[in-house]
């Protein structure tokens, strides 16, 4: 399956690569196309810093930049979880400010943006099943549920081994006790007869 899976995110990252490349490389081309959605960002980006950039051509740039980086490491299986959330990420604001079907006036428009708005979509589902592909392994719910059984079984079988060498012991001493207490009633019997004996 391994083959299958490389083949299956190098087409779904192939697109990031090249669009993201484009638009890292010429921002100003799809700048008029975001400003409605980098306009409306603008206060939440003040909010976390202000030094931060707000103009439409940065920020179309640097996400360029994410889909082109997220694009190849889902491509080449490096960082393949945390690369599918970057571009999942990124598809929302391209999809709201590229494909606005509910703007459109004209009807034929508006069902061609709506077509590129639910392929965007499955795009973005696409993505999150290439977040969430451990390609066989177990997922960490179960890594996470196996390490707490381990745990668990290891500790009672510590638990079980301290008890049973406690008892060993107990029963030594006990072995011990019931020595001495002899070896006393033979010392104490010598005694006696001892005493007995004529001077």
């Amino acid at each position: 399956m391994r083959p299958v899976r490389t083949v299956a995110r190098s087409m779904l990252a192939a697109l990031f690569v090249v669009q993201g490349w484009q638009a890292a490389r010429h921002p100003a081309k799809l700048a008029d196309q975001a400003r409605p959605v980098t306009d409306r960002l603008e206060p939440t980006i003040r909010a976390v810093h202000p030094r931060l950039p707000t103009e439409p051509e940065t920020l179309v740039r640097l996400n360029g930049a994410a889909q082109f980086a997220g694009g190849l490491l889902l491509a080449t299986g490096h960082a393949t979880t945390p690369a599918a959330l970057l571009l999942a990420g990124s598809m929302v604001p391209t999809t709201i400010a590229g494909h606005p079907f509910w703007k459109a006036e004209d009807p034929a428009q508006r069902g061609a943006q709506r077509v590129q708005f639910l392929k965007n979509l499955g795009i973005i589902g696409g993505l999150v099943f290439a977040a969430l592909d451990n390609e066989g392994r177990p997922g960490l719910a179960w890594r996470t549920r196996h390490t707490a059984e381990h745990a668990a079984w290891r500790t009672r079988h510590a638990a079980e081994h301290a008890g049973h060498r406690a008892g060993h012991i107990g029963q030594a001493a006990q072995r011990a006790l019931r020595t001495t207490r002899r070896d006393a009633r033979i010392a104490l019997r010598a005694a006696r007869a001892g005493r007995r004996l004529p001077a």
